[in-house]
């Protein structure tokens, strides 16, 4: 099946709107040889003139007559299709499906929602909430949020912030159990394991001076969950490496103290991640400008 020529339905529209070939090709930004062309493929495909041609008048002919309101409204319909689909770009609308890790979720991007969503009614979003690395393509996710350091990959990332990672460990742990000086100091502690640490069965430790020190942590617990090891934490079993959007009131309240405070871990940081492209819905476009200006600005955020 051949499909009809709406372009050249359409340009035969706008020449009997405007009475000329010329002014015709000046309105749609054409050449008049192409908009001639356009009506000659007409007349072939209907086996019929259109229009009766002098050098100084053009006027329909009876199939010329039969064919103009249909050639108005694809003309017309085209048009308003266009503009819709222009608007429809432009204004955020649509879902959006963003995946982020669960307890930064939970904590740092569900409070932030509501007022996304009240200031774009017309957008709705799916979250998904999984501390393993989720495929973004595969999965078909529009954004995702992820804390590291982003190995080199076909995905468009957005650096927001630094995210602090420190060994932390509550007052009285520290005060039954002494102080650690030394990362050598940790195996006669008990550490709270995070499973998706970037070297989960090894923790190194970095000094001011460039030293460097590595262990296996060994304690009564792990996790594929930093917030599951927060009770534990704060009940005063162990030391757990913690990021600063986990900890940074309890930090601040002095409910926990930073544990080798000279001695910093492998630096990490939040991105904004999307599949490889340049054009985005305005929907996502609205979502990724709104989580970059409120994740940016949190207490516990370091520099970019």
């Amino acid at each position: 099946m051949r499909l009809p020529d709406f372009e050249a339905w359409a340009i035969f529209a706008k020449v009997v709107e405007t009475g000329s070939f010329g002014r015709a090709a000046s309105d749609l930004g054409l050449s008049k040889a192409t908009v001639s062309k356009a009506v000659g493929r007409l007349e072939a495909r209907i086996g019929a003139r259109l229009f009766h041609r002098t050098s100084r008048k053009l006027a329909l002919t009876e199939a010329g007559q039969a064919a103009r309101e249909g050639a108005a409204r694809i003309l017309s319909e085209g048009e308003t299709a266009e503009a819709e689909a222009i608007a429809g770009a432009s204004e955020p609308q649509g879902l959006v499906r963003l995946a982020a890790p669960m307890s930064f979720g939970v904590l740092h991007v569900a409070p932030h929602l509501p007022d996304f969503l009240s200031r774009h009614p017309a957008v709705s979003v799916d979250l998904h909430l999984s501390d393993a690395v989720v495929d973004l393509i595969g999965g078909g996710f529009d954004i995702g949020l992820r804390i590291a350091a982003l190995p080199d990959s076909s995905l468009r990332a957005r650096k927001l912030c630094a995210v602090r990672r420190s060994l932390v460990a509550t007052p009285g742990y520290l005060e039954r159990h002494g102080r650690p000086q030394h990362p050598d100091d940790l195996i006669h502690h008990a550490c709270l394991g995070y499973a998706y640490l970037p070297t989960p069965d090894r923790w190194r430790f970095t000094d001011n001076h460039g030293a460097e020190a590595a262990l296996v942590p060994k304690g009564p617990m792990r996790a594929n969950n930093a917030e599951a090891l927060a009770p534990a934490l704060r009940a005063g079993l162990g030391l757990a490496v913690q990021p600063d959007f986990m900890i940074w009131d309890d930090l601040k309240a002095g409910r926990l103290e930073r544990v080798l405070p000279d001695w910093s871990l492998p630096p990490i940081a939040l991105h904004i991640v999307m599949p490889p492209g340049d054009l985005r819905p305005a929907r996502v476009t609205a979502l990724i400008a709104y989580l970059t200006q409120v994740l940016s600005a949190a207490p516990w955020a370091g520099a970019p």
